[in-house]
């Protein structure tokens, strides 16, 4: 008993003066000064869907928010990571099992008996391992952590999208009945001009032909509006085909963006970005498992412990106590080199571990560059359609009275609308890309929004 006692005090100053080679997860990841790309004027909104100013947007990215499934998903894998980063830290605590046994004899040289006792284990941790499998525990749990901010980013985006393409495909319904409307108004004329011999039949089958390509084209939005709506149903966890969006004001315009919380440098990607941060949370992990495998290579000790009542009858289980406490050392001596090759090998995942870290890093700034040129392109094809529709409404004005005195073709008025639709049709599409481009560049910088919570 004393040489036990003196073996569990050893392991003790073993156990605090042993001591593990953490690999190294502290290597610089370099971030430019500054983006490339000119940042666009920070509003007032709290979060940035909020720039929108629409509050049927806002009632959307909050329901997807609470419901969305993919959320839910990584919300019940973040309660799995904590259950079993409790169950790493459990096993730095001593064990403890009863046991009981008893058995009836039949012949007449047998005799009955039963015992019943406690047995324990305790690991000091010696060589390390278990302090490594906690700290690789809890690097999983932070990961699992940020994947759900991660999700709850990527969520709000895709609502606020699929939002966007709703609203331009309803402007699009919109400016295809005005469109219609203009060119049956041409057709009339045109029929009435041919009926009093003043034109060709040739010029209404051209007008006639017009029109009903501009009426085809409904079939195709109404494809891309339901497709919307679906998606948006399945972001907010509701059966597609039964949902559709809420009525907003202006809902056959594009909302425009008012500005939303600062942009901040690349360097803060590092910070916001829950992507990156669970990242590097895989780096700890991996640097974690090196130090588990590390200590492998070390002594490892366990302390058995038990008690045990009986003496060997049924009737005598309070007679007689034994106790008793040892310790097993474990020495690695030869093995090979199989404990070194998994050391190596955890190494190695470490460094490719390091490697995604810059890669999403990286990836995370290219997104931020590419909504920033996405801002500016939308923004100066937006001023040039204007302009473009200004110009094809005066010359349609223009084109139009001609015709009526016989001093153009119908094909100068056709081409004239066919210019002013395309127009107006390309202005719809521009400004919904530079919505969906602020949308872009505020889930690429991880706006500090409470998103990530």
């Amino acid at each position: 008993m004393i040489r036990s006692l003196a073996l569990l005090s050893a392991t003790t100053a073993l156990s605090a003066c042993a001591s593990l080679d953490p690999y190294p997860v502290d290597r610089p990841v370099i971030a430019p000064q500054a983006y490339a790309g000119d940042l666009p004027p920070s509003g007032v909104a709290e979060t940035w869907w909020q720039g929108f100013g629409d509050s049927v947007l806002d009632d959307l990215v909050e329901q997807g928010l609470a419901a969305n499934l993919d959320i839910a998903i990584a919300r019940d894998r973040l309660r799995a990571a904590d259950a079993l980063l409790q169950a790493e830290r459990a096993d730095r605590l001593p064990r403890l099992d009863g046991a009981a046994d008893a058995a009836i004899g039949i012949g007449t040289s047998d005799s009955d008996s039963a015992s019943i006792g406690l047995l324990g284990t305790f690991d000091p941790d010696i060589s390390g391992r278990l302090s490594a499998q906690i700290r690789a525990a809890a690097a999983d749990y932070a990961q699992a952590e940020y994947i759900l901010a991660d999700q709850r980013r990527l969520v709000a985006a895709a609502i606020a999208a699929q939002y966007i393409e709703y609203r331009r495909t309803g402007a699009q319904l919109e400016l295809l009945a005005q469109s219609t409307e203009l060119q049956e108004r041409t057709l009339r004329i045109v029929t009435l001009r041919f009926e009093a011999g003043l034109a060709a039949n040739l010029d209404v089958r051209r007008a006639a032909a017009d029109l009903a390509q501009t009426r085809a084209r409904r079939g195709l939005i109404e494809i891309a509006r339901a497709g919307a709506a679906n998606r948006l149903a399945i972001l907010l966890g509701q059966s597609p085909g039964l949902f559709t969006p809420p009525p907003a004001p202006g809902e056959q315009t594009i909302p425009d963006y008012a500005g939303g919380p600062p942009a901040g440098t690349p360097a803060d990607l590092l910070r916001r970005r829950a992507d990156v941060l669970a990242a590097e949370a895989a780096l700890l992990r991996a640097s974690a498992i090196v130090g588990a495998e590390q200590a492998d290579l070390r002594p490892s000790l366990t302390i058995p412990a038990s008690v045990t009542l009986g003496d060997g009858s049924i009737g005598g289980i309070l007679d007689e106590f034994i106790a008793s406490i040892g310790a097993a050392l474990d020495l690695p001596l030869f093995d090979g080199g199989r404990r070194r090759a998994e050391v190596d090998a955890a190494r190695a995942e470490a460094d490719a571990r390091f490697g995604e870290y810059r890669l999403t890093f990286l990836e995370a700034l290219g997104e931020v560059e590419n909504a920033l040129v996405a801002l500016d392109a939308n923004g100066q094809r937006i001023d040039a359609l204007r302009e473009a529709i200004e110009q094809s409404e005066a010359a349609l004005e223009q084109s139009d009275a001609l015709y009526r005195e016989g001093l153009a073709t119908l094909f100068d008025v056709l081409d004239a609308q066919r210019q002013l639709i395309a127009s107006r049709q390309s202005l719809i599409d521009s400004e919904a890309a530079l919505a969906t481009s602020f949308i872009s560049f505020h889930a690429a910088i991880g706006a500090p929004d409470g998103v990530l919570r």
